[in-house]
């Protein structure tokens, strides 16, 4: 079920691409996501904070720079479109592998309730620097001062 999940965001990303992007369409999953964060409002889903700032801190500084260098923003007449590089489809193939081979080994040490606190944390960490690189090209692009120097 989880390879599905991914292989349908993978979908999800490609056909993103036909379509100009828009400052909601950049900081919506992010903020989407950040409801996940109520799950720790229950004790099951509790993990000491050093595995949670590791989580958090891997999706960040690992995950999270391919997906940041493989895409670009681009303005095509009055619109702005998500550029990615030919690599990014195995980027998130090679990310999803990854994570799924690491679910099998860490779920061994601790409940699944705390499998998906860590995991989420990792998405979380990995989204977040993507989303507001992206956003800061979408602001640089679509500046009128940008616009007044063309």
């Amino acid at each position: 079920m989880p390879l599905f999940g991914g292989l349908m965001l993978i979908a999800l990303r490609i056909r993103a691409g036909r379509r100009p992007a828009t400052l909601r369409k950049i900081v919506m999953p992010p903020l989407g996501m950040a409801t996940g964060f109520i799950m720790f409002a229950f004790p099951v889903t509790h993990i000491p904070w050093l595995w949670a700032l590791s989580a958090f801190g891997t999706g960040l500084l690992m995950f999270s720079f391919p997906l940041v260098v493989s895409t670009r923003l681009e303005k095509v007449q009055e619109d702005i479109y998500v550029r990615r590089s030919k690599a990014f489809i195995a980027i998130l193939a090679v990310l999803l592998l990854i994570r799924l081979l690491l679910h099998g080994v860490v779920e061994n040490y601790m409940t699944i309730p705390q499998t998906g606190a860590i995991f989420y944390l990792l998405a979380f960490g990995m989204i977040v620097p993507w989303r507001l690189a992206m956003l800061s090209d979408y602001l640089r692009l679509s500046s009128p001062l940008r616009e007044a120097e063309e």
